[in-house]
């Protein structure tokens, strides 16, 4: 079961001329207010998903779009309960790092394959919540459209080939899902989202392990029953219709 988050501050210092500085070794160069942002979401979030066990020890790997070539993202080997914003790298669309102390995750292939194929995509959520990565090891896509919040957030989640974790092999057994899917089980590995920002893409990933419980619970129940398919249209509807009215700045973003 997931818990309430009670956020830590994270100090940036701000200049006369309204850039921030993001303090730590080696990283005393104004960021812009964008990137002060961002560097703060991800440390924010980093630490949000370590307490509710998505992420546990050095596991797990999030990044957000600077701007059209360049990425932002989690280093590796670090705790995400420890994350500062100083922590954070910079690469480019190769995975090259542009900046940064620390190192870039060897699972920087995957994401930089999802900004590739997808020009909408601007956050990236990598992690390994327990019951969803449960599926994964078992090899069990979660494709049955028994929960309408599902329906009308990811979609379905369906499963990708067994793939060495830090290889182009990863990136490759994304290929036939990313054009029609926001979330990804990654065969004995984790769980994979994406979304229009860094909020979402974490929402993402409750929504398909909450999805995940309930799938458990239904099936130790007898089975679950899935959805009509005039239900399922019903559902595509309402969605359009949430995303409407969905406001443009989510609660805690």
């Amino acid at each position: 079961m997931t818990q309430s988050l009670v956020e830590e501050p994270i100090q940036v210092h701000v200049t006369s001329t309204g850039h921030a500085v993001v303090p730590g070794p080696a990283m005393n160069s104004v960021a812009s207010p964008l990137e002060a942002d961002l560097r703060k979401q991800l440390a924010r979030i980093g630490k949000a998903m370590h307490r509710v066990g998505y992420t546990p020890a050095t596991a797990g790997n999030l990044s957000v779009r600077l701007d059209s070539e360049r990425i932002l993202a989690t280093p590796t080997g670090c705790s995400k309960s420890l994350l500062q914003p100083s922590d954070m790298v910079i690469v480019d669309l190769d995975g090259h790092k542009l900046s940064g102390h620390r190192k870039v995750t060897s699972e920087i292939g995957m994401h930089l394959a999802v900004y590739r194929a997808r020009p909408d995509v601007q956050a990236i959520v990598h992690a390994h919540p327990p019951i969803a990565t449960a599926f994964a090891a078992c090899r069990k896509p979660l494709d049955q459209p028994i929960c309408s919040e599902i329906m009308m957030t990811t979609g379905l989640v369906p499963l990708a080939e067994y793939a060495t974790t830090g290889t182009e092999e990863v990136s490759e057994s994304l290929q036939p899902f990313l054009l029609t899917h926001d979330a990804i089980l990654l065969a004995n590995h984790g769980l994979l989202t994406y979304g229009e920002t860094l909020m979402d893409a974490f929402m993402k990933t409750e929504t398909v392990e909450h999805f995940a419980q309930v799938c458990l619970a239904a099936h130790q129940l007898g089975g679950a029953v899935p959805l009509e398919d005039a239900d399922l249209e019903k559902l595509r509807r309402a969605k359009m219709r949430y995303k409407r009215n969905a406001s443009d700045e989510p609660c805690n973003a």
